[in-house]
């Protein structure tokens, strides 16, 4: 059975040390408790286990190293803040325009919005939802997707369109290759279920159902991890995907004009600094007569923080050069993997773990 949630994060002491060599350890220094009163004691038994204690215990199973990138690590991205209204078939014309356009411009990567093809709300959920698996007429986002990636050569991280599955509906994005094979498929795992006295109240557990796997695929541009809006605030999951190699984690999002001006920049720079790596988001643009009012300002942040390019809250194209050298060049300036206490917490890839067994 896959587990609710692929990782977990736990404070870890004793547990993680052979315990024949703990009780002899403390054997030793309890044999002579005149010359080792009982502070001594406990600062010599949590010195021996800091001393056993390696960097790299801190994630289990051990991180794995970066990959080495495609075309030396350097390319333009394109995220594609559109403008979404009722009508289907316009949103995925116009959303094939966009990218077009962008991979005219250069841009070998493209993001989409969350929830393009149609209005975010509870209501439209099942309205446009599209069976992605049969694909074909029965989903044609997706179809329109596999197309323009193949026909420009591009890779694609499609944003996210509602998907039905048997009973269930999902907040789903898709990624597709240059060749326009469906790569991964990353259905949203913690879902937006917010209620803000006066402000904003939204539960998409209503409709929805929450996805159970982390999501992170090679592609022609390097190793992408991908979360969908509410997700980037849950930290160990973009702490997940750094440990699994990402370079860039891409946030299809919709913030709102209430948590969008307090936390959307500050959510994206944080999972850049706290991974060294780099983090895009892309939102629809902003319609002030919609039900549900995007923020906007889709981003590109690199792994020291910076803001490499930003629009605000109008459709466009931001279109910016990635280079994914700047990773190992933080690293190497502020080697954080060399530094973590695996003696002290440790983040767990349940599914990496769960493989390794079998």
């Amino acid at each position: 059975m896959t587990p609710l949630l692929s990782y977990s994060l736990r404070v870890v002491a004793s547990a993680l040390r052979p315990k024949s060599s703990i009780a002899s350890a403390v054997g030793r220094l309890s044999a002579t408790p005149k010359r080792f009163p009982a502070n001594r004691l406990r600062i010599s038994y949590r010195n021996y286990n800091a001393a056993m204690a390696k960097p790299e215990d801190a994630r289990s199973p051990p991180a794995l190293p970066l990959p080495s990138a495609p075309n030396g690590g350097k390319f333009k991205i394109a995220l594609c803040q559109l403008s979404v209204t009722e009508n289907k078939e316009r949103n995925i014309a116009h959303a094939r325009d966009a990218i077009e356009a962008a991979a005219d411009n250069g841009a070998q990567l493209v993001v989409l919005p969350e929830i393009w093809n149609g209005p975010y709300s509870n209501a439209s959920f099942p309205v446009y939802a599209e069976d992605i698996d049969a694909g074909g007429s029965a989903s044609p986002s997706t179809s329109m997707l596999s197309e323009v990636a193949r026909s420009k050569g591009i890779t694609i991280v499609g944003g996210s369109i509602s998907e039905r599955s048997g009973d269930h509906l999902y907040n789903t994005c898709c990624i597709f290759g240059k060749d326009g094979e469906l790569k991964a498929k990353h259905r949203k795992i913690h879902l937006f279920d917010i209620d803000i006295p006066g402000k904003i109240s939204f539960m998409e557990s209503k409709t929805l159902t929450a996805g159970n796997t982390p999501t992170i695929v090679d592609t022609d541009v390097g190793r992408i991890g991908i979360g969908i809006c509410y997700d980037i605030r849950f930290q160990e999951l973009a702490m997940l995907y750094a440990a699994r190699g990402a370079h860039l984690i891409c946030y299809p999002g919709a913030f709102n004009m209430t948590t969008g001006p307090l936390h959307w920049e500050l959510l994206q720079r944080a999972r850049a600094i706290d991974n060294q790596l780099y983090v895009a988001t892309c939102s629809p643009a902003r319609d002030i007569n919609a039900g549900y009012v995007a923020w906007g300002h889709s981003t590109l942040v690199a792994p020291f923080g910076e803001i490499v390019a930003t629009t605000e809250h109008e459709e466009a194209t931001v279109i910016a050069d990635i280079d994914y050298s700047r990773i190992e060049e933080r690293r190497m300036n502020m080697p954080l993997e060399k530094q973590r206490h695996g003696d002290l917490y440790q983040l767990v890839d349940v599914s990496r773990l769960d493989t390794a067994k079998h």
